[in-house]
């Protein structure tokens, strides 16, 4: 017989985070263990990785549904709980991890043996034009060939002079430039400071106006110089009916999937059939998971098939993260199958 418990724990920021939100200190998520009675050495975690602000799940009873999914853990059901997208990610991690030996190896590949790894792009996080070019310039140093930055917090100025800073030494071949405006654009300005982008041979551009503009983003789909992809806008759209009218409506070149916030890896598997059909692209991005969960994600991407960078470097944000056998070597994510895991800090 299945049990099953969590654990509330908080994740402190190495320095603040900065995002056209606000500014992030820290972050709290909850580990979930599943074991079989039977045998109750063996048990696999996972991370229900509750995005405080940005989930869907974000509720005032969200501890108490996730007890009472502990409580049930028997008659769990992607499906009967799909507005719940974090726990269920949570979930199935724990219980992929559970039927694979509980030896934090949910989705086995090439990648959890060590034998592959996964490529990644630089994130930059917001800051004043000082911070922002120091870390643009570490992301150099440290060989990535694709550099995201977040933007929307400081003069839109100072942004377009941080990516003529890039393109003046670097040209696209060498080097591709992602932004993500977190939905920082009003709909009436966003062409035009999409038109300024475009200078810079911007590969994408991550929800340039806020999410449930339906209407609106289409018409900048249809007419932005620069390729938009979804992010926010995929959050909390859990039936299949809505993901299709969502990209039929506004058909993006892009989506990018998170699933602790996408409807776990079912959900998230259920969008890329919905939008390779559709002649959509896609790639996967972590959440600011800790490391329980960014393995999970790591893992299950080595598992698709996609060559572009993903966004799993997240790893390394936290005072307090849960030491793995993840490491990153420049734009190279890999598993060390030899590493230990520590959960001592969760005693």
């Amino acid at each position: 017989m299945l049990k099953a418990c969590y654990l509330p724990y908080t994740l402190h920021f190495k320095q603040p985070a900065g995002t056209s939100r606000g500014i992030l200190l820290e972050k709290q998520t909850y580990f979930v263990k599943i074991w079989d009675t039977r045998h109750p050495e063996s048990y696999g975690l996972g991370e229900c990785a509750l995005f405080r602000g940005l989930s869907a799940d974000d509720v005032p009873d969200y501890e108490q549904k996730l007890q009472e999914t502990c409580t049930n853990i028997h008659l769990f059901s992607p499906e009967e709980i799909q507005g719940w997208s974090s726990i269920v990610f949570g979930i199935e991690t724990a219980l992929n991890d559970l039927q694979t030996g509980g030896i934090r190896q949910p989705f086995p590949s090439l990648f959890s043996q060590g034998k592959q790894a996964i490529e990644i792009n630089g994130l930059v996080w917001m800051g004043n034009k000082t911070e922002m070019l120091q870390r643009i310039e570490q992301k150099l140093q440290d060989g990535f060939h694709c550099i995201k930055l977040k933007i929307g917090a400081i003069n839109f100025e100072e942004e377009l002079m941080l990516l003529q800073s890039i393109r003046s030494r670097f040209s696209p071949q060498e080097i591709e430039l992602r932004v993500d405006a977190n939905g920082a654009f009003t709909p009436r300005e966003a062409m035009s400071k999409l038109e300024q982008l475009a200078r810079y041979d911007i590969h994408s551009i991550e929800q340039p106006i806020r999410q449930g503009q339906w209407q609106e983003m289409q018409n900048l789909c249809k007419q932005s110089p620069v390729p938009i992809a979804l992010d926010e806008e995929l959050i909390g759209v859990t039936n299949t009916e809505e993901k299709i009218a969502l990209l039929e409506c506004i058909h993006p070149s892009y989506i990018i999937l998170k699933p602790s916030l996408a409807g776990g890896f079912r959900g998230s598997r259920e969008w890329i059939e919905l939008a390779q059909s559709r002649g959509i692209k896609w790639w996967i991005t972590s959440a600011l998971e800790s490391n329980v969960g960014l393995n999970a994600i790591a893992q299950w991407t080595s598992t698709l098939q996609t060559d572009m960078p993903q966004g799993l470097g997240t790893g390394q944000l936290y005072t307090n993260n849960i030491p793995s056998p993840l490491t990153q070597t420049g734009s190279k994510l890999q598993y060390d199958p030899r590493g230990e895991w520590d959960f001592s800090s969760l005693k």
